[in-house]
């Protein structure tokens, strides 16, 4: 076999059974997995991953140099996340006896080499099993926000995540999809996609122009994110078609958000969201996560129609449906902003509120750092006083600044602040009547002693964005304006030292039977 030449599919077949039965022959039963495109064999601790000689629309593997260079690709592109998952190139060569991993004739055929994936790892799995929570997914979306930080930027004049290619792409995607479930039920989703894909082009040539668009994932689910060494870790990055990977990095991240919602766990999607914005500071992508999402749903509808059924545990073509639909008609905007001094628990509701609400989260902690150009969980020490009047203005102004687009967005805000002067409540009151959002103030308190023991609790960890001590809680305390009479109708008033219904605090602030999840906690705050 001449490395340009095309395969024998029936060859490349036949070549994988026989290497499967050498493999037998060492490590006892070996597995083999087929794909759309590819063969795995788990052997032993290993998986070997063999393209298959395809040539199709959007790929091309059909000679042996092409899926060398592919198998170079993948493995080049999934080190960036999975450095422990993905080993290397495994050349298979031609023997006496037949192919083989381990002999010196000549190469016939290429794998990549990985670690093989201990039972029930998949995150997929994991949730079906219960095994899948919120911190996890927290975690991981910090990780996703670094990855992204470092992935390559798109090159200056590609047109990579332009404007027309989204367009174009989530058009093609509505077309197809309308084709066999019917143009009367496709015909809204195109033309919303069409709708919004036309008012969002200035924003694509503005997150081009930001460096935004990047080779990411492309890929990212649940299927292909596995638990191991006690994190999850993304896996089976889109390695043939680069149009699928170079992406603003909030579809990438917009499409485990998507599955997430698909698979009725919103709230896990959220809690990973809000890891994610808060380490990278994209907030200002959230102004096309909504097209992002009904765009992924679509692709995901289609491929399910395509196989004719869903996987199994998958969601399944409705539910895809279902989420675009709903998707596409936010509910009226809502804000929330937390008051209570220092370890009062507000960014603890604050997190469990944003789960079940759908919201965005502005932590002035993070954000306070942010402007001074430090990372939310770095020493503000380094960067000189960031508590001093002006430093807190210059916050409260930023905050306002996102609070208001993402509003416009049409996602619910809660802002995580300490709100202790009534201006600053008073300025995101008008804020929330100018968006025409429903406004609360959620009142977190709790005894001074309960305070200290937080704060020292806390101090001993590296684990959180806020630097308050006991001498600011002391300081705070004396200087606090305490809510006025007409902020009374506003205000929900939590005690954190006990159990608190977050059900209840949802309705009083969005409204009886807004809420979009009926889940709830008892859970002290800490």
């Amino acid at each position: 076999m001449t490395p340009d030449a095309p395969t024998d599919p029936a060859a490349s077949l036949a070549l994988v059974h026989a290497l499967r039965r050498r493999l037998q022959a060492r490590h006892g039963e070996v597995a083999l997995i087929e794909t759309h495109i590819s063969w795995v064999l788990l052997a032993g601790a290993h998986a070997f991953k063999l393209k298959k000689p395809l040539r199709l629309d959007f790929l091309d593997f059909s000679t042996l140099a092409r899926r060398r260079a592919a198998c170079a690709d993948e493995l080049r592109l999934n080190r960036r996340l999975a450095p422990a998952i993905y080993l290397g190139l495994a050349p298979i060569r031609a023997g006496a006896r037949g192919p083989s991993l381990y002999g010196r004739g000549p190469v016939v055929e290429w794998a990549v080499k990985m670690r093989r994936f201990a039972p029930r790892a998949l995150a997929s799995e994991r949730l079906a099993d219960g095994r899948l929570a919120a911190d996890d997914l927290a975690r991981f979306g910090r990780r996703l926000a670094a990855f992204h930080a470092r992935a390559a930027v798109a090159p200056p004049g590609s047109d990579w995540g332009s404007a027309e290619r989204v367009r174009s792409a989530a058009l093609q995607a509505a077309a197809s999809l309308s084709a066999r479930i019917g143009e009367a039920r496709g015909a809204t989703l195109h033309e919303w996609l069409d709708a919004q894909a036309r008012r969002l082009h200035a924003h694509w040539r503005v997150r081009q122009d930001g460096a935004r668009v990047r080779e990411g994932h492309g890929d990212l689910h649940l299927d292909n994110l596995v638990w191991t060494d006690d994190a999850l870790v993304a896996f089976d990055c889109l390695e043939f078609d680069p149009a699928l990977r170079w992406i603003d990095v909030m579809s990438d991240a917009g499409f485990l958000l998507m599955d997430l919602m698909a698979r009725g766990r919103a709230d896990l999607g959220f809690a990973f969201l809000d890891a994610w914005l808060e380490h990278g500071g994209d907030h200002g992508g959230l102004v096309g996560l909504r097209f992002h999402l009904v765009y992924r749903a679509t692709v995901r509808a289609l491929v399910t129609a395509l196989r004719g059924s869903a996987a199994p545990g998958a969601p399944d073509l409705e539910a895809y449906l279902s989420l675009a639909q709903a998707l596409m008609t936010p509910a009226r905007p809502a804000l929330l902003i937390t008051h209570g001094l220092p370890a009062s628990g507000k960014s603890w509701l604050a997190r469990e509120l944003l789960q079940r609400a759908q919201a965005i989260r502005l932590r002035s902690d993070v954000e306070r750092k942010r402007l001074a150009g430090l990372a939310p969980l770095a020493d503000s020490r380094a960067a000189g006083d960031l508590y001093t009047a002006a430093s807190t203005q210059a916050t409260y102004e930023h905050l306002a600044t996102r609070a208001r687009a993402i509003l416009a967005a049409g996602w619910p805000v809660i802002v995580d602040a300490a709100f202790l002067r009534r201006e600053e409540r008073t300025r995101f009151a008008r804020l929330a009547a100018e968006a025409g959002a429903r406004f609360a103030i959620l009142d977190c308190r709790a005894p001074m002693a309960v305070l200290r023991a937080r704060i020292a609790a806390r101090r001993a960890r590296a684990d959180d964005a806020s630097e308050a001590d006991e001498s600011v809680l002391v300081r705070l305390a004396a200087l606090q304006e305490p809510l006025a009479e007409a902020e009374s109708q506003s205000t929900i008033r939590v005690r954190t030292d006990a159990a608190i219904d977050l059900d209840a605090v949802l309705d009083a602030w969005l409204g009886p039977g807004a809420r979009p999840s009926s889940a709830s906690s008892d859970r002290d705050a800490d």
